[in-house]
């Protein structure tokens, strides 16, 4: 057990030093990009919308905005790194190692849970520029914050083994992740919607991530924070077992 806490410290380190090396494409992009939502929702569009369940607009929108980061960052930095060593063939190390496959989906994921982190708390730093969030219940927002990060390094893992070139890389980022954040109540509260698109909303996973996170900021929610954690640890379970399947098989990865 001790060489597989090894190989797995071995393979984070890794990772880690790749995201600091590459800090100006990994830490950076995030923050120019949030900071002009603050300047353009935040500031054009909300100067001309109202107060959303008693909090100003500004505000309302920091908590979907951090989480907008989290999910990017953790998800571009799982699916880009996996996919690269696939394409450099450096992945065939670690594959005739005697590292287990848990330790190989750990690595990667606690990276890209750690630079999720990272850029959501910058991103927060940044929007205190803007408005004055306060945080009601600290523990929630980590728990999300931590969750969600997860889930998407472990979605991001399941498209860099399937995916076999760089366009297969960037197909779910921009035709699934993209309309899921946008449609996830990131800028807006389901409760102004009509009724069917308010029972629509709640199909897509990332609305119980965003909501969730807003109600440890606000400790106000649209749909049930018990019901919202819970699904983000069935999807955490789930998704683990498929990585730890796909990589025992090898498929997308052998052949």
């Amino acid at each position: 057990m001790i060489y597989q806490w090894i190989a797995f410290k071995t393979l984070l380190r890794k990772e880690v030093s790749r995201i600091l090396r590459i800090w100006t494409q990994t830490l950076l992009p995030p923050l120019v990009t949030q900071s002009l939502y603050f300047i353009i929702f935040g500031k054009f569009v909300g100067s001309q919308v109202g107060a959303i369940n008693g909090v100003s607009y500004m505000s309302f929108i920091v908590p979907g905005l951090v989480m907008m980061a989290v999910v990017n960052s953790a998800y571009g930095n799982v699916v880009s790194s996996f996919f690269g060593a696939k394409f450099q063939r450096s992945i065939e190390e670690i594959l005739v190692s005697p590292m287990q496959e848990w330790v190989i989906v750990a690595g990667y994921v606690g990276a890209g849970v750690l630079r999720g982190i990272v850029v959501g708390v910058l991103v927060f730093f940044i929007s205190c520029f803007f408005t004055h969030p306060s945080i009601k219940h600290m523990g929630i927002v980590m728990l999300f914050m931590v969750l969600t990060s997860v889930v998407f390094s472990l979605a991001a893992l399941i498209n860099g083994i399937f995916a076999r070139n760089f366009d297969e890389v960037a197909i779910f980022q921009n035709f699934v992740l993209v309309p899921l954040i946008y449609l996830g109540g990131v800028f807006y509260s389901i409760s102004n919607l009509p009724v069917f698109w308010q029972n629509f909303s709640k199909l897509n996973p990332l609305l119980y991530m965003v909501d969730g996170f807003r109600f440890g900021f606000f400790g106000v929610s649209d749909v049930s924070i018990t019901f919202s954690v819970s699904l983000l640890i069935v999807l955490t379970v789930i998704l683990w077992q498929i990585n730890i399947m796909l990589l025992k098989r090898g498929i997308g990865i052998k052949n």
